[in-house]
C-alpha cells in the first residue's frame, strides 16, 4: 500500500498541484543554510527572477521564508514610514489587504477603488495621485474576483509622480509576462505556490534600485526585522548569517521556476488562455456565465464564474471534495455567488479539469459533460503547449 493518499484534485487559486521536479528537489538531503552550495543555488535563483519579473541586470531579487503576504507586507514595512501618502487601489479582498498594512505601518492611506469585478479606472488613479503621495500599489491580478488590473496605464501615471510603484503579482507573475523594468514596477512579490507551482513558505520579491534608495533613506528602522531589506541583502548578496532559511523550499522553488522559464512565459499564458476557453464553453450550456463582464478584464489564473441561478454551491463543492476534488467559492460578498477556478501552473492542464467535468457531470446528471469538455478540448489542441 502506497504511504500517500490518493492524488487530491487541487483547482483552487492557490495552492497549485507541486510540479514534479519541485517534488522531487524537496526530497533531496538537508545541507546548512550557509553551504556554499546553498549559496550559488540563491544566485541561481536570482538570476532566474530577473528574468521572470523582467528587471534591470542588478536588480535586488530574493526569497522571503514566508507566503505571499508577508511580500505584501515587507513592501510596507520597509518602503513606507510613519506619516507617508500611500495610494492603494482596492477592488477586491487583497487590495484591501494591502491597505489595511500600509495602515498598520503608519501610512496615510487612500483608496481609489472599483466595484466588485470590474477593475481599477486609471483616470481614478490619476484624480487622487498628487505630489505628497509616496507610494502608489496595486494588485495586478485580484484573486477575490477575477480581475486584471492594468497595470502598465497605471505604471505610465506613477512614473511621472515620483511615487514608488508596488504591484502584487501573486497570480500572474511566472504565468503572465511581466514587465518590472519596462514597466516602472519598484517592488513587485508573488508566492511559490501560486503560478510556478512550487510548495508553500516563500515569497519571491524584486526590488528596483529606486526603491532601494528609499529604503536607505530611512528616517526609521524597519520595524519588520525578519523581512528587513538591509539583512536580507547581506545575506543573499553579502553571504551572511541573517536567518535560517528553508533550504529545501530554495531547490523546490529553484526546480520549479526553471521549469516554467523552460517553458516559456508567453507559451505558458496561451496554455492558460486556452484552458479558460475551454472550461468556460464546457460550462456554459449549465448557466456559468464569466463574472467579469469586460473580457479585457477578466484575470486568465483566476476563472471567475458566475453559478447557475438556484445552484447548491456548498453541497456540490463538499461533494466534490469527497471524490478528492477541491475548487473554491466566492470570498466574503462573492460567497454563494462564483466559483474561482484555479489556472495557475499545473492546474492549468487538461486532465485535473477532465477529473472536474466528469464528477461534476455525475453529480449534476449531465451526462454529456465530460463528452463537451472533450470536443472543446479538441478544438484547441492544436495550440494547447505540451511540455
Amino acid at each position: 500500500m502506497s504511504d500517500f493518499p490518493t492524488e487530491h484534485v487541487l483547482l483552487t487559486p492557490g495552492p497549485t498541484p507541486i510540479h514534479p521536479r519541485a517534488m522531487q528537489a524537496l526530497t533531496r538531503p538537508m545541507l546548512g543554510h550557509m553551504d556554499p552550495e546553498v549559496f550559488a543555488l540563491n544566485s541561481d535563483i536570482q538570476a532566474d527572477l530577473r528574468v521572470m519579473y523582467g528587471t534591470e541586470p542588478e536588480t535586488f531579487t530574493a526569497l522571503l521564508a514566508g507566503t505571499g503576504s508577508l511580500g505584501m507586507e515587507a513592501g510596507f514595512a520597509n518602503l513606507v514610514e510613519p506619516g507617508d501618502e500611500v495610494l492603494v487601489c482596492a477592488n477586491g479582498s487583497f487590495g484591501r489587504r494591502m491597505a489595511e498594512m500600509a495602515a498598520r505601518y503608519g501610512a496615510k492611506v487612500r483608496l481609489v477603488t472599483a466595484p466588485l469585478g470590474e477593475a481599477i479606472r486609471p483616470r481614478d488613479v490619476a484624480a487622487q495621485l498628487t505630489d505628497d503621495v509616496r507610494m502608489v500599489a496595486v494588485v495586478h491580478g485580484e484573486t477575490s474576483t477575477g480581475v486584471l488590473n492594468p497595470v502598465p496605464e497605471i505604471a505610465e501615471l506613477v512614473r511621472s509622480s515620483g511615487a514608488l510603484f508596488t504591484v502584487d503579482a501573486v497570480t500572474t507573475a511566472g504565468m503572465e509576462p511581466f514587465h518590472m523594468r519596462d514597466w516602472g514596477v519598484d517592488y513587485a512579490y508573488t508566492g511559490a505556490q501560486k503560478c510556478l507551482s512550487a510548495p508553500p513558505g516563500l515569497a519571491p520579491i524584486a526590488v528596483s534600485e529606486r526603491a532601494f534608495a528609499r529604503f536607505g533613506a530611512r528616517r526609521t528602522p524597519t520595524p519588520l526585522w525578519y523581512g528587513d531589506l538591509g539583512g536580507l541583502h547581506d545575506y543573499w548578496v553579502g553571504q551572511t548569517y541573517h536567518h535560517t532559511v528553508p533550504v529545501n523550499l530554495h531547490f523546490a522553488l529553484q526546480a520549479a521556476l526553471r521549469a516554467a522559464l523552460e517553458e516559456g512565459l508567453e507559451n505558458r499564458q496561451r496554455r492558460v488562455r486556452q484552458m479558460g476557453r475551454v472550461i468556460t464553453r464546457t460550462l456554459e450550456p449549465l448557466g456559468f456565465t464569466p463574472y467579469v463582464h469586460r473580457p479585457e478584464e477578466r484575470l486568465p489564473t483566476v476563472l471567475a464564474l458566475r453559478l447557475p441561478e438556484g445552484f447548491d454551491d456548498a453541497g456540490i463543492r463538499g461533494q466534490l471534495r469527497q471524490r478528492d476534488i477541491s475548487v473554491t467559492g466566492g470570498l466574503g460578498p462573492t460567497a454563494g455567488v462564483i466559483w474561482r477556478l484555479g489556472l495557475m501552473g499545473e492546474s492549468a492542464r487538461p486532465e485535473p479539469y477532465r477529473r472536474l467535468m466528469t464528477a461534476l457531470g455525475d453529480l449534476l446528471g449531465d451526462r454529456d459533460l465530460a463528452d463537451r469538455y472533450e470536443h472543446h478540448l479538441q478544438e484547441e489542441t492544436r495550440e494547447l503547449v505540451s511540455v
